[in-house]
């Protein structure tokens, strides 16, 4: 019954109107053709968006490839020639013998290696390091941070046979100990790696750190030196292996490190500065690198 009464109040209801069926339906079509034209709009925005935010997605990704492309040389295997200056920038001058030529030309393991602790596993690259120094560096948990510093600086003046030089200091008297005395005649290399491993054992950065000489401006930073905090109990070290400048006379830098456990040494990336990567600008303040944050004021020279 109730059925029966709703249908006859809606006859009831549309009667009133000379031609109710056809008003409605009029109604019906200008209401089902707006609905039709708002849809249409909708989705055209919505396709309109999705296609703006992918072409833009696109176009960062593809300028931060072109950056790194500009940059990064993969088949270069050294540090000068897998890794091109930014534009405006060449690198400093240096002579043949210069510590900072034997660090530009460290050879380097293929492209995308990872780098290996002294037990062989793999360090992961949590966006740490862009490649590898190809230099072995033992089955013992020795060469970390402010020795592989020490290592390259020794493997340096090794390499210029200037074994007079090869000396650093002990943490527990401050004196330095001479690769000459302890090789007793036997200037062999093999001899000279044992050496390196008996500094290792007793020299870490606050050793090191004393051992070098303040550098007052980092403005004046050169390929070779090493910025370095001694630490309570542990610090950190990394070394400069590359420096270049603009017209303008501003300096950018590259840096490598080893770490804690012993691990081979390894090109930084720069993190805060993706487009210049794994170059740094020398500037006053605090330096973000990695795995660790130095200030300006931290940066050290070896003495000649």
């Amino acid at each position: 019954m109730e059925y029966i009464h709703n249908v006859y109040i809606t006859y009831k209801s549309l009667s009133k109107n000379k031609h109710p069926l056809r008003n409605l339906t009029i109604h019906s079509i200008k209401n089902t053709a707006f609905f039709l034209l708002l849809s249409v709009l909708c989705c055209a925005c919505v396709n309109n968006q999705k296609k703006t935010s992918t072409t833009t997605s696109e176009l960062i990704v593809q300028e931060e490839v072109v950056e790194v492309e500009n940059l990064i040389h993969p088949k270069g295997t050294t540090i000068q020639e897998r890794f091109m200056t930014p534009k405006g920038f060449t690198r400093i001058p240096l002579e043949a013998t210069q510590f900072g030529t034997y660090l530009r030309k460290l050879p380097l393991k293929p492209f995308n290696s990872s780098v290996k602790y002294f037990d062989g596993s793999e360090k992961y690259n949590n966006n740490v390091y862009i490649s590898v120094v190809d230099m072995e560096i033992g089955t013992r948990d020795l060469q970390q941070c402010a020795d592989a510093v020490m290592r390259l600086r020794g493997e340096y003046l090794f390499s210029q046979q200037r074994l007079n030089d090869i000396h650093f200091n002990f943490l527990s008297d401050g004196k330095p100990r001479y690769f000459k005395n302890y090789a007793k005649g036997d200037h062999s290399y093999k001899k000279f790696r044992k050496y390196m491993n008996y500094i290792f054992a007793y020299a870490n950065t606050a050793s090191l750190r004393k051992e070098l000489a303040k550098v007052d401006d980092i403005k004046n930073i050169q390929v070779g030196d090493v910025f370095i905090q001694q630490g309570n109990p542990f610090g950190h070290a990394v070394i400069v292996v590359d420096v270049a400048k603009n017209e303008q006379g501003e300096k950018i830098f590259m840096i490598a490190q080893s770490y804690m456990p012993a691990q081979e040494t390894q090109i930084l990336v720069n993190r805060n500065n993706t487009q210049i990567s794994p170059w740094y600008i020398a500037k006053s303040g605090t330096i973000y690198t990695p795995e660790w944050t130095f200030e300006s004021t931290d940066l050290r020279r070896f003495k000649e």
